[in-house]
């Protein structure tokens, strides 16, 4: 009995242990297969997220400083290509000088007699034309002068009467020689006063032809400009008395104007009267005017030692003003060794720095920083940056840049 007993315990304790173990089993599986889809879910993540960069990758732009133009558009733009090269760069005496008005092109304007100004017809700053009438004034001495004329004329016209009535008694006989002789003597006595009349009231300013049918008591006198110009001093004042003696405007023609500079006594070998020079002042640094030397002085200062120059400058647009500071650069003959040089149009500034579009390949190019020595006569040296045979952007580089910065913009939004 007790045998068959023991017999059934260990058939029990095998059917439990077994069942335990299939538990386990299942358990161990389904942690290994959900551990599995774990890692499956994290391998799908990591590839879409790869998925994800390389798509924006592709979207996004080209590395900042380069950028791509097909060579159509490159010719629709003006962008031009050529290898660099060394040239000779002049050389450049530069100066800082002063803006003055052209002393040959500036008129006092003032009256022939003295007078009361009774009208003022300009102001400061107006433009005016040779012969316009700027004062009026109320002369006493031109109503005198005004007096003698017209007696003069008179006297000559009575004196021509006589002279025509004379011939015709002495061609009847009814007058003798000597009669025709008298009335001749007269007559250019009265012709030689009225010329001299007409003289003095053309150098007050009056013309006879002006006084054809005129009151003969008429005493105002205009005062005019003797040049087409600018005024740029103004004393006339309504009331008061005008002479010859004080200036009642300042005309000046300001079509050119002179910058005096000092040039140093060691470059005086370098200048000549007829070279030519360049000027730009601060208020338009980007104007440049061209000029020539038209005086050079032949004293030394002693205590800079220094010489004067003027300048001529033509002044389109009234640009350059009187008192004004100038920068002037003369060019000098080109005798030094020739230097890796660009054009001063292939300079562009990017992000602070100055660089040129070197063309990496026909349709891709990249803003290369350089830095850069003397410039002269347009041409640009560059110290580093750019070698001699690279291709670059001689043209055009303006357009380069506002690409790349289109595409900065782009990738800021």
């Amino acid at each position: 009995m007790n045998k068959k007993a023991i017999i059934i315990g260990l058939i029990l304790a095998v059917a439990v242990g077994g069942g335990f173990l299939y538990r386990s089993t299942q358990t161990g599986n389904s942690g290994v297969k959900q551990a599995e889809h774990k890692d499956e879910k994290a391998d799908g993540h990591k590839e879409e997220g790869e998925h994800k960069e390389e798509k924006e990758g592709h979207e996004g732009h080209d590395e900042a400083g380069s950028v791509k133009m097909t060579a159509e558009v490159q010719k629709q733009n003006g962008v031009v290509v050529a290898p660099a090269k060394k040239q000779r760069l002049a050389g450049v005496i530069s100066a800082t000088g002063k803006v003055e008005a052209n002393a040959d092109k500036i008129a006092h304007v003032s009256p022939r007699i003295s007078g009361k100004i009774v009208a003022v017809r300009a102001s400061l700053g107006d433009s005016v034309s040779a012969g316009q009438a700027l004062v009026t004034i109320d002369s006493v001495e031109l109503g005198e002068a005004l007096n003698r004329y017209h007696q003069s004329k008179t006297k000559f016209t009575l004196a021509q009467s006589n002279m025509d009535r004379v011939k015709v008694l002495v061609d009847k006989k009814i007058a003798a020689r000597k009669d025709i002789l008298l009335a001749e003597t007269d007559f250019k006595t009265a012709q030689t006063e009225l010329h001299t009349d007409e003289e003095r009231l053309s150098l007050y300013g009056v013309s006879t032809a002006e006084l054809e049918g005129s009151n003969h008591k008429k005493t105002l006198l205009p005062v005019r400009s003797p040049i087409s110009g600018t005024i740029t001093e103004k004393h006339a004042i309504v009331g008061e008395l005008a002479d010859p003696s004080n200036s009642l405007y300042s005309v000046a023609d300001l079509s050119s104007v002179w910058v005096l500079v000092d040039i140093n006594e060691k470059d005086l070998a370098k200048i000549h009267r007829g070279q030519s020079a360049s000027v730009t002042v601060g208020a338009f640094p980007d104007l440049k005017l061209k000029g020539r030397i038209t005086y050079i002085a032949d004293l030394v200062d002693q205590s800079t030692r220094t010489v004067k120059a003027r300048i001529e400058v033509a002044n389109p647009g009234r640009k350059l003003k009187p008192e004004m500071f100038a920068t002037v650069e003369l060019a000098l003959a080109a005798d030094a060794p020739p230097v890796l040089a660009v054009p001063e149009d292939a300079l562009q500034d990017l992000d602070g720095k100055k660089v040129v579009f070197v063309a990496e390949n026909a349709t891709e190019f990249a803003a290369r920083p350089v830095q850069t020595g003397r410039s002269a006569s347009g041409l640009v040296e560059i110290v580093s940056g750019l070698k001699e045979g690279e291709n670059y952007a001689v043209k055009g580089s303006f357009i380069l840049k506002s690409e790349i910065k289109k595409a900065e913009m782009k990738d800021e939004h």
